[in-house]
């Protein structure tokens, strides 16, 4: 292989807490140097020149389309006998958001390749107003994920106002009679310090067809913590505004209430619901009028709990759905009309989601609602007038999205819509393993081969265990294609995720991430020992938080992997805060500014733990040139120590990506990055690709 661009060493040791601190490749946090920009060139050039004479790719890449082609489906969201959803079908390359008539004929509303030909603007969110006539959207471009917010009368398709940027992560709660809206915008950058222009978020009132700078009422945020997220919610009847805050992505919330009837749309009397109080909660006020306060206060997996919207002092919260000893409450919807109404709770239990009926005055358990079989269940949705029907979105491993509908008069559950395309999805099985970690805590994987796979094979294990995320079954072109080609890919639940709740997620962070890495490091160790791959077979991938997950992997132990896919990645976790959303992620992480939480970040810092002569197994990092949540400086700095360092022949390779952002791409871009990961993992850990497309590619 060629010798890997040259990178200069600096001198730059820093004394942080009384630790020593060396950052020889500080340079390339310039994007926009020259140095940093001819170093880049170079790795694209090696990146091209190690991938391009690999086999097989092409025909990979065909065969992950024709998987993708299955398209999506997204559950209707009801305003009277209207209905909104998006569907993107075999030859889109985006969702697009559709409503459906009273009639039943379907209309496009946003469709963002008709916005951008080039394939660079996502839709990022979307919200109709109570009566279905008017429509909120935000898009962005280019993978910044800065969303432009606009409306669109429905009827017409025609733009009513927009674009109001700074929009980023706001939701959008309409009043009744859609003539104003509350939500959250950043202030503009002139009135914060420089380098803070991401924070600062406000929660205002917008009236439709009024210029936002001059005429947005301020509701609230003022002097609160300038990383705070908003989220706003409005009853039905237009009754109760609710405003919940949360430092970051802190694993808690503060949480007001306000009767609009007693106080005015622009200046709610709020009252607090919670704060100060190391839990999250949120409040939805139903048509009877009750106050549904969803919380894992007292209870890490969480219960449903109910009140008067009026008086929501703790004390006066009475369970209605008590906390699981197993399985975790994600959702609930209310079906009222019936002789006996009902409410419909959604959980996971080890990563597998079911939902259960209850008598909704007293919360007694009835029954279950039946579903296609062990899988990832999306929102439950209720029309918002009442009614007996649910929808609610389905995957598995071998299932494209789909929605399927649920009777409460009958017990029925049926397919309401599935993915438009059709795919010929490979035969495989999957199994659920328990295994036991360094600490002996029993975490579980999901395991996914051919039928009938003997031996030790090719394997990949995916890992996230961050930010209370869970990792459940659904379908997946990547996990689809790298098995049909006869390999096995495992993906394990570890601490910090919440498929166990807030106290699993509380288990892997701050001080205790090391139970991360070692949960991951004990999942590669049982697929080895159970003879269903070999260290010199077995290669491991993460994104984001993930990215940090395999970054740590491979520096703690790269005796144990053959190859790595560090995407997006977290690496450098002295100076994290000081880039992208960093400052949103102290909570989950710690500061360096503290220093005994600066101890716990050195303590497994990737960027840190590089070590020359040391046999590091083959990287390949891919990052992306908008990437606005995650600086791609991590991965040059972490692939420019690891080029330094290493003494194995194995290569370690950046792909870097321009025109992208750090989550939704178009079609095509995914199947491309697919298609380059999964052909060097391939070509590192022996599976063999075929040069032509068939559905039997064959292993080595």
């Amino acid at each position: 292989m060629t010798p890997y661009p040259p990178a200069q060493r600096q001198d730059i040791v820093e004394d942080i807490h009384g630790h020593r601190v060396a950052d020889p490749y500080r340079w390339l946090e310039d994007a926009d140097s020259a140095e940093t920009a001819e170093w880049r060139a170079a790795q694209d050039r090696l990146f091209h020149e190690t991938m391009d004479a690999l086999p097989g790719r092409d025909a990979l890449r065909a065969r992950l389309l024709e998987l993708l082609g299955a398209g999506s489906v997204g559950s209707p969201v009801w305003r009277g006998e209207r209905r909104f959803f998006t569907r993107r079908g075999a030859d889109q390359e985006h969702p697009v958001l559709y409503t459906a008539d009273p009639d039943g004929s379907e209309r496009v509303l946003v469709d963002p390749i008709a916005l951008d030909p080039d394939g660079t603007t996502t839709l990022d969110g979307w919200q109709p107003d109570k009566e279905g006539r008017l429509l909120a959207y935000k898009v962005s471009t280019g993978g910044d994920e800065e969303s432009l917010l606009y409306v669109i009368d429905v009827a017409t398709g025609d733009r009513v106002e927009g674009p109001i940027d700074r929009a980023r992560y706001s939701s959008v709660a309409w009043l009744p009679g859609g003539e104003a809206y509350y939500y959250a915008r950043r202030l503009p950058a002139r009135d914060v310090p420089e380098g803070e222009e991401q924070y600062h978020r406000r929660v205002y009132l917008h009236r439709v067809g009024t210029e936002p700078d001059a005429d947005d009422v301020l509701i609230f945020g003022e002097g609160l913590d300038k990383t705070n997220y908003y989220g706003v919610g409005v009853s039905r009847d237009g009754r109760w505004l609710t405003v919940s805050a949360s430092q970051g992505t802190a694993p808690r919330n503060d949480l007001w209430i306000a009767d609009l009837t007693a106080s005015s749309a622009e200046a709610p009397a709020l009252r607090p619901v919670q704060e100060g109080v190391d839990a999250s909660t949120g409040v939805h006020v139903g048509r009877d009028g009750r106050a549904y306060v969803f919380t894992d206060r007292d209870a890490p997996r969480s219960r449903l709990c109910v009140a008067d919207p009026s008086d929501l002092s703790y004390g006066t919260w009475r369970d209605l759905v008590p906390q699981d000893p197993e399985a975790v409450l994600t959702d609930f919807a209310i079906l009222d009309d019936l002789e006996r109404p009902v409410l419909l709770a959604g959980w996971t239990r080890h990563a597998i989601s079911e939902i259960t009926v209850h008598d909704l005055a007293s919360g007694e358990r009835l029954g279950t609602v039946p579903t296609p079989g062990l899988g990832s269940i999306g929102g439950i949705i209720e029309r918002p007038e009442g009614g007996h029907e649910a929808w609610f979105g389905y995957t598995d491993n071998v299932t494209p999205s789909s929605v399927l509908r649920y009777d409460a008069r009958t017990g029925e559950t049926t397919l309401w819509a599935s993915a438009p395309g059709t795919v010929d999805v490979p035969e495989i099985e999957t199994r659920q393993l328990a295994y036991t970690s360094r600490d002996g805590t029993e975490v579980r994987m999901i395991v996914a081969s051919r039928p009938g796979l003997t031996g030790p094979r090719p394997a990949i294990l995916y890992g996230y265990g961050g930010f209370n995320i869970s990792l459940t079954p659904s379908y997946s072109a990547s996990i689809l294609a790298w098995v049909e080609a006869g390999g096995v890919y495992a993906v394990a639940n570890l601490r910090g995720g919440s498929e166990e709740g807030e106290e699993w997620h509380r288990a892997g962070m701050r001080d205790r991430k090391q139970n991360v890495f070692d949960d991951f490091h004990a999942a590669a160790e049982k697929l080895v020992a159970d003879g269903l791959t070999t260290p010199s077979q077995l290669a491991i991938s993460g994104g984001s938080n993930g990215g940090l997950l395999v970054g740590a992997a491979l520096t703690q132990r790269p005796d144990l992997y053959r190859a790595v896919v560090c995407s997006a990645p977290l690496l450098d976790m002295v100076r994290y805060e000081r880039f992208g959303l960093g400052q949103t992620w102290n909570d989950e992480y710690g500061t360096a500014d503290d220093p005994e939480e600066f101890g716990w970040l050195i303590g497994y810092s990737p960027y840190h733990h590089v070590h020359p002569g040391t046999a590091y197994p083959a990287v390949l990092f891919t990052t992306f040139g908008s990437d606005t949540r995650v600086d791609p400086l991590h991965a040059r700095k972490l692939c420019a120590a690891l080029q330094h360092a290493t003494t194995s022949d194995a290569p370690i390779l950046l792909r870097d990506e321009a025109e992208v952002g750090h989550a939704a791409r178009s079609v095509t871009r995914s199947a491309d990055l697919m298609a380059d990961t999964l052909t060097f993992l391939a070509a590192q850990t022996g599976l063999t690709l075929n040069d032509e497309l068939t559905h039997g590619l064959i292993a080595g």
